[in-house]
């Protein structure tokens, strides 16, 4: 659509029929060892100019763009008033604009204030994708997150408080053996503390180029889950879930060796029932030659 982009690109599975427009370049943060999805670039927020040209150009080919997805994976750390041009020129070009998304790293929703945040969301910024990983404090540490369970809580929430839609994702087996039901039970504690509108599950892949890192940071041998123990991670998690408000749960991601969907806790006796019948060899799981980012 007329967009060179900065390779390589990322974007969440449903923003598969977005356009997918570069607003920043890289993480800001670009530490957490599980993850390399932007070691190959240097952080940088791209002028402002650069974009509303792209922008333009697009909608004189496609004016009837509905969704916009803003890359790279941390639009939020450009400056508030920044987004806020960037979002009036994609609402006065696109007309049947419904929806523009974006990543949101933790340091991101501490920074901005709920103000600042309700004037994004007024302006056309409703759906932020944030990757919890783990509520477990230690854990955190270990994978090189750059947060705490208390610091995400209040991120969240003041996202929240904004009018802000959440979709966030958690890692299974990112405890591994030594520390799996730490890692559920804090994650289950945090999500219990917030309003989340969507949780996702992904299953740990640690790429070949990051199993050295990966391991040093995480301060001792990391002995990886198979897919049995992996049932019974998610299991616990979600026997333990209880959020505040009605929260879509989905573990379809394809790393996943299990495919699952509903509302909790509407739908728990359920979930829980076919990952019982997944254990018991009732249900095929997903071959890992088929897994994967």
């Amino acid at each position: 659509m007329l967009l060179h982009y900065d390779m390589p690109l990322w974007r969440p599975p449903s923003e598969a029929d977005s356009l997918i427009l570069q607003a920043t370049l890289g993480c800001s943060f670009n530490r957490c060892s599980f993850c390399t999805m932007y070691r190959s670039k240097e952080f940088a927020i791209r002028p402002l100019d650069q974009v509303q040209a792209e922008i333009q150009a697009v909608a004189r080919v496609n004016p009837a763009v509905r969704r916009v997805f803003l890359a790279d994976g941390d639009a939020l750390a450009a400056p508030t008033q920044h987004l806020l041009d960037l979002l009036t020129a994609l609402s006065k070009a696109f007309p049947r604009l419904e929806r523009v998304s974006s990543y949101a790293l933790p340091a991101n929703l501490l920074k901005k204030s709920v103000n600042e945040l309700q004037q994004l969301r007024e302006s056309g910024l409703t759906l932020l994708y944030y990757g919890i990983e783990t509520g477990a404090a230690e854990l955190l540490k270990r994978i090189t997150k750059g947060a705490t369970p208390e610091a995400m809580a209040t991120g969240l929430s003041k996202a929240k408080a904004a009018g802000l839609t959440i979709s966030a994702t958690i890692i299974l087996g990112l405890g591994g053996q030594q520390y799996w039901q730490e890692h559920i039970d804090g994650t289950a504690e945090l999500v219990n503390q917030v309003a989340l509108d969507y949780l996702s599950t992904l299953q740990l892949m640690i790429d070949p180029t990051l199993h050295a890192e990966f391991t040093r940071k995480f301060r001792e041998p990391f002995h990886k889950q198979d897919d049995r123990a992996l049932l019974l991670e998610q299991m616990r998690l979600i026997e333990q879930l209880n959020p505040p408000t009605p929260l879509v749960f989905r573990s379809n991601h394809a790393s996943n060796a299990l495919a699952l969907a509903g509302t909790l806790p509407q739908d728990r006796l359920d979930l829980l029932s076919r990952l019982e019948l997944a254990l018991n060899g009732g249900l095929r799981l997903r071959p890992e030659g088929l897994r994967g980012y």
